[in-house]
């Protein structure tokens, strides 16, 4: 008996060590951490792609389960079905692109590259699925009556992520539909990979320390450190642009000039003429989507876009907008003169001491530098 079990524990162990998936924290039922949080300490990298696989062809699997669901369709059988089917590949889903977007790296890049197609040809699959949108129209048109509350939203929503999934078009229309939700899903990964590489490209050095003033002395300690590791001692540096880079500088510095130069390179992410430019990939992505629109049947992709948001249609945003235009003016009018006598206050201020430091006590406006800046 002592021997059968060595041998079952060592089959066991065999096995477990033979499933690349045993140690994918993806595939674990339940995460033993506070609340179910994502296990990100153990997440790595290389287990995404493996749980993305998974989680469409269990998805796959379930949509089929609905599909060919031999009763017939009903609010239960079918809608909430659909809703409860690749909770997996959701899961998986969210801590991707929650953590990409905080923390992108050129690994998760390549992967968000790579899976971005066929995640969108997976979303594409299922909504034009005629089958399946068969089972919901009939729910919707036969028990949508009957429902209410929850239910009754759950219902038109689902009805209308398909309408506008594509699952009325004609069969050369869905093709062209899946054709433009591929490259959208491409053009977004490369537009978020140029941002993030621009941000990275951005270094400031400062060698005079009289320009330090205003910043915190920890920050003032790291931008030393950081310059010493990249062989600039006895200056300070700053690289990249990622919140906790600029937020200091536009927060605490007191030298305008260099706040503005800090400023711009934020603004300007994506837009100075390089090999990280978004402005083509911005016009292409519009041009996609004006094409998306007319394949169902609206003039301007805002006109698709706003159909299912309050305002409905771009005339009425653009009232609202125009209603607005006047007030705001004067609002901001009043703000730029606090602003501008702000701003003149302190510089005079600045220029009254430095005249005093030399032992006068007049100065002229030439004293005063950025004053109608």
């Amino acid at each position: 008996m002592k021997h059968l079990t060595i041998i079952t524990l060592a089959a066991l162990t065999l096995m477990c060590s033979c499933n690349p998936n045993s140690r994918n924290p993806f595939f674990q039922e339940n995460w033993d951490t506070p609340w179910g949080v994502n296990p990100f300490d153990k997440i790595k990298c290389e287990h995404y792609k493996p749980a993305f696989m998974e989680g469409m062809k269990r998805h796959n699997a379930e949509i089929n389960a609905i599909v060919n669901n031999p009763e017939e369709p009903t609010f239960e059988n079918t809608i909430v079905a659909l809703e409860a089917s690749g909770l997996f590949l959701e899961r998986v889903m969210l801590c991707f692109f929650n953590i990409i977007s905080s923390e992108r790296t050129e690994k998760l890049t390549a992967l968000d590259e790579e899976m971005a197609p066929i995640l969108s040809k997976h979303t594409d699959e299922i909504a034009m699925n005629p089958k399946l949108f068969e089972r919901v129209k009939f729910v919707y048109d036969n028990e949508r009556a009957n429902l209410q509350g929850e239910d009754l939203m759950l219902l038109d929503i689902v009805y209308k992520n398909f309408v506008r999934g594509g699952a009325n078009l004609d069969e050369e229309s869905k093709a062209e539909l899946m054709k433009i939700n591929e490259e959208l899903s491409i053009l977004g990964v490369q537009f978020g990979k140029n941002v993030l590489n621009d941000q990275n490209a951005f270094v400031l050095i400062i060698d005079n320390e009289e320009d330090l003033a205003g910043l915190p002395a920890a920050v003032v300690a790291a931008a030393a450190d950081l310059a010493k590791r990249e062989g600039h001692e006895g200056k300070w540096m700053w690289k990249s642009l990622q919140r906790s880079v600029f937020t200091p500088l536009l927060t605490f510095l007191d030298n305008r000039d260099l706040r503005e130069k800090v400023w711009r390179a934020y603004v300007n992410v994506g837009n100075n003429g390089n090999e990280n430019d978004n402005n083509q990939i911005v016009s292409r992505i519009a041009s996609l989507e004006l094409e998306k629109a007319k394949l169902f049947g609206f003039e301007t992709s805002a006109a698709f876009v706003l159909e299912e948001n309050m305002a409905k249609n771009p005339q009425t945003v653009h009232k609202f907008l125009s209603d607005l235009w006047k007030p705001t003016q004067e609002v901001l009018k009043k703000e730029r003169e606090v602003l501008q006598n702000y701003v003149m206050r302190h510089y005079v201020s600045i220029a009254a001491n430095a005249a005093k430091a030399r032992g006068e006590t007049r100065f002229s406006v030439e004293d005063i530098p950025n004053l109608q800046a």
